[in-house]
């Protein structure tokens, strides 16, 4: 018999006793003054046999959110906090005399000065990656996040990976890794060249055996010298058939894979085909949002968010009728006050020396990369949703109408030129927070290195026709438009399903949703997923939400028609600028080629640059 429990943390938060506070930029000596009240948890961990810890797409979060606009004091944990948090949960397995894993699925690049603020020559996440490898994780799994850049792929496959022992899955990733004699080996993205970067079999602490794989989902935005395997064509392999031939306990899968709407069915159907009753729990990521999937009576699959907001955890209690199993999940907010409270512990007694040894360290690296570095003061609040768009209180509308225009022109010979400036508005990760932007808070913002083109000589008339089309306006681009959408998400956009997500959790609060009219309630996720009962751990009012567009573009220039400007834009969308352009004119057939740099200025310095001019 089994019985599972599922942890899915996202945002850490714990606390007992009849205070529970969050005080903003706190080191572990300080939290005994604290400034801003956090809501506990409002019942207890249902504990089963066999239970899961589940994080994902941590991106650089690693010391939590430190700024005091709500919701982000629900998040303000960090991984020192986490650590202690795990410390103390194996501690209460063994006494309960049951199974404990942790597992990841996946994204730890790309986010945070923690991981992107490295100095000229590291490379993306190294040092960061330091502090993941001191947790306790029993899998983790390969996210799209490590694929971008070479250099980070091959510092996971050399330095990373062989700290988990054969517990970092790769099922369906390859690295092409070049040999000192000019050569060239193809394997998987582990060191070691075993058939553990497929799958891994083990038994855990209480004699269950484990079978599991990790899969990436069919991403095609991948540098060169790696590849990804579409998760249809995997399953296929003779090396799947093998891993999965013998039935263990429990088949746990964990992939950088959204449990909705994607293909972990194809994985279970082909392990349900040969093993129709074996338990199995699925870790998926990706879409950044709380989700939970019963693909039948005896499964789970659970999602748990992002940025080190939401913890997952699963929990599988008893077998039912019909040979079903009982599964209970929970997404814990991420911050001491969630933690201490399921710990039964107080501010005096939950950190541990190694909790406090890794949050010390990542301050230490804080400092060596200079995050504290202050660009200026910014005036409010600017948000990426809970603004409308366009609005002076909008992330979106703060970049491309002013940001960017203004570090763009810095020593810029064309600045006198009008010019319409175009972007994808997911190149923005994160709100702009009010008070100190340092240079922490720019990369948190935008983290990106992409690079910023322009095309010149585009009669205005045609230029501004270009964010129209890229956004489908007009039904006959319905099915461009779809193919687009199919094209970015397999370039690893998330943005539309989270949004998605974040549209329909305020169309159920309804209108007038706020922290003010809730009565004690702060602003948070308020979750509704596809699997039985209450999945929050904290009760909150959802935060509002505006939706926008997928591509966003500066004012139009006050000039004439026929007057050509410069359409610049970020290149991570070159080739949807250029199809488009194709598409509105015949005059020229424009290529990559007729793409030029417009400036030095990387998008990840746009801000930055614009803070020390205008909020200095």
């Amino acid at each position: 018999m089994l019985s599972a429990s599922v942890l899915a943390l996202a945002s850490l938060a714990t606390a007992c006793g009849d205070q529970h506070f969050y005080s903003p930029n706190a080191h572990p000596e300080k939290r005994e003054y604290p400034q801003f009240p956090l809501t506990p948890p409002y019942r207890p961990l249902v504990w089963g046999d066999f239970n899961v810890i589940h994080t994902t797409d941590t991106h650089g979060w690693l010391l939590g959110h430190q700024k005091s606009s709500w919701p982000e004091p629900n998040y303000s944990g960090d991984l020192g906090d986490f650590a202690s948090f795990v410390t103390h949960m194996k501690q209460i397995a063994v006494e309960k005399n049951v199974d404990l894993l942790l597992v990841d699925s996946g994204d730890v690049h790309d986010g945070t000065g923690l991981s992107d603020g490295y100095p000229p020559g590291g490379v993306d996440a190294h040092e960061s990656n330091k502090f993941l490898e001191r947790l306790p994780y029993d899998l983790m799994a390969i996210g799209n996040h490590e694929l971008y850049v070479y250099a980070d792929t091959y510092d996971m496959y050399t330095n990373f990976v062989p700290q988990l022992n054969g517990r970092y899955l790769s099922s369906n990733v390859n690295i092409t890794v070049f040999s000192s004699d000019g050569g060239s080996c193809l394997t998987g993205c582990r060191i070691d060249l075993l058939l553990t970067d497929r799958f891994v079999k083990f038994t855990t602490a209480k004699g269950r055996r484990v079978t599991s794989v990790g899969v990436l989902y069919d991403f095609t935005g991948n540098s060169v010298n790696t590849t990804v395997q579409f998760v249809a064509d995997m399953v296929k392999e003779s090396w799947f058939a093998e891993a999965i031939e013998e039935e263990p306990d429990v088949f746990i899968l964990v992939g950088h894979m959204p449990v909705s709407y994607d293909n972990w069915p194809a994985v279970f159907d082909a392990i349900r085909a040969v093993h129709p009753l074996t338990p199995i729990l699925i870790f998926g990521g990706h879409t950044h949002i709380r989700d939970c999937q019963q693909y039948d009576g005896r499964s789970m699959a659970l999602e748990s968010g992002r940025y080190m907001e939401t913890i997952g955890a699963n929990l599988s209690a008893a077998e039912g009728n019909s040979n079903n199993i009982s599964f209970t999940r929970r997404y814990l907010d991420q911050n001491r006050v969630t933690y201490q409270y399921h710990t039964l512990t107080s501010n005096a007694t939950f950190d541990t020396s190694y909790g406090r040894s890794i949050t010390v360290g990542l301050e230490d690296l804080a400092e060596q990369f200079n995050l504290s570095y202050l660009y200026g003061y910014a005036p409010q609040d600017y948000t990426l949703s809970r603004n409308p768009y366009p609005s002076n209180g909008s992330v979106l509308s703060l970049f491309v109408d002013d940001a960017a225009q203004t570090a763009l022109a810095i020593n810029n010979s064309r600045s006198g030129i009008p010019n319409i400036l175009i972007t994808n508005s997911g190149e923005l990760r994160f709100d702009i927070l009010k008070g100190e932007f340092t240079k922490n808070d720019q990369l948190t913002a935008l983290p990106f290195t992409d690079s910023f083109l322009y095309i010149p000589n585009i009669t205005l008339s045609i230029a501004t026709q270009v964010l129209p089309a890229l956004n489908g306006a007009g039904t006959s681009n319905k099915k461009k438009r779809a193919a687009l959408e199919t094209e970015m998400w397999r370039r690893g956009y998330v943005d539309a399903r989270y949004n998605t997500w974040l549209a329909e959790m305020a169309r159920r609060a309804g209108p007038g949703s706020t922290a003010e009219m809730a009565g004690n309630l702060t602003l948070g996720y308020v979750t509704t997923d596809s699997c039985p009962g209450a999945g929050d751990d904290t009760l909150h009012t959802a935060v509002p939400y505006y939706s926008s567009p997928d591509y966003i573009g500066s004012t139009i220039p006050n000039v004439t028609d026929d007057t050509p400007v410069d359409l610049v834009f970020i290149n991570f969308i070159v080739s949807d600028v250029i199809e488009v352009l194709n598409t509105l004119q015949s005059a020229k057939n424009y290529t990559d080629s007729d793409a030029s740099l417009y400036s030095p200025v990387l998008a990840n310095q746009v801000l930055g640059l614009y803070a020390q001019v205008e909020w200095n």
